[in-house]
């Protein structure tokens, strides 16, 4: 079936079998391959992209579902060769180590920060919990998190 997906503000229309999710249509489809597949089971937070502003699990998401809606995946945070604030901090706080897990985390962070949700480590690391970093980076994305978080108020 034909599907209409604004993604990082550009229209794309392919064909799509209607079970197709929308991490495979970014990846397979679209060639944005920052999305990555970890799990597939939506367990682990490495496909978290946003729809229409509200992070969601690209792995669990049909694809025809999110059909004209503004899909925002990271690679459409940056402004041109300059990163997003999240984007920075996590380099700057070196809130990675492997990465795989990364685009995922910045994704959920920066729905964190513009929810409100930084006002203690305690609450980051809650609302960051759907995202897993097998490195065990976490004390490094709590800091990138509350980094970004001053930079953007």
């Amino acid at each position: 079936m034909p599907v209409t997906l604004r993604v990082n503000g550009t229209e794309h229309t392919v064909n799509l079998d209607p079970r197709t999710t929308l991490l495979d249509a970014l990846r397979d489809r679209l060639g944005l391959t920052g999305t990555k597949k970890g799990c597939d089971h939506g367990q682990c937070g490495a496909c978290t992209v946003h729809v229409d502003g509200r992070r969601v699990l690209s792995c669990l998401t049909l694809a025809p579902t999110v059909q004209r809606r503004a899909v925002m995946t990271i690679e459409g945070l940056a402004d041109g060769d300059e990163l997003h604030p999240v984007q920075q901090a996590f380099i700057d706080n070196d809130a990675f180590q492997c990465g795989f897990c990364t685009p995922g985390q910045i994704m959920s962070a920066v729905a964190v920060i513009e929810g409100g949700h930084t006002g203690t480590d305690e609450e980051i690391r809650e609302q960051m919990s759907g995202n897993i970093c097998r490195c065990s980076a976490y004390p490094f994305i709590v800091e990138a998190v509350k980094a970004a978080s001053e930079r953007m108020s």
